[in-house]
């Protein structure tokens, strides 16, 4: 890169990528599993795979799943956190992919967060 036009362009190219990937630009809704070294002990890795799969089978659009580093709640991994654009951020913890298709269908479809799994329930 040798210039502020080349910056500019690359940015501009990647915004669009950014909107085209979450179906046109709608606020997208993120979930992030951690896959640091003791999320990958604690078996993250089957959970953002479950999620993955979940997404895709039901076709759901707009929603992002991605691995992140450690979040910080290292006794409670695997950790997975779904941030819904206007909501407050939802921390499920000592997940497995099991809960995986509960979690979509309750929160991520009807708009209702798995209390049962969240770090409030276990922090009580």
């Amino acid at each position: 890169m040798k210039s502020l036009q080349e910056l500019a362009a690359l940015q501009e190219k990647a915004k669009a990528a950014m909107q085209d990937s979450s179906g046109g630009g709608e606020p997208e809704t993120r979930i992030l599993v951690g896959l640091a070294t003791c999320g990958i002990a604690a078996g993250a890795r089957p959970v953002l795979e479950a999620f993955e799969q979940e997404i895709k089978r039901r076709g759901l659009k707009n929603i992002q799943v991605r691995q992140t580093g450690c979040i910080g709640v290292c006794q409670y991994e695997p950790v997975a956190e779904i941030f819904v654009p206007g909501k407050e951020k939802v921390t499920y913890v000592k997940m497995s992919a099991d809960k995986v298709a509960e979690i979509v269908t309750e929160h991520l479809v009807n708009g209702r967060p798995v209390h049962s799994y969240t770090v409030g329930a276990y922090s009580e």
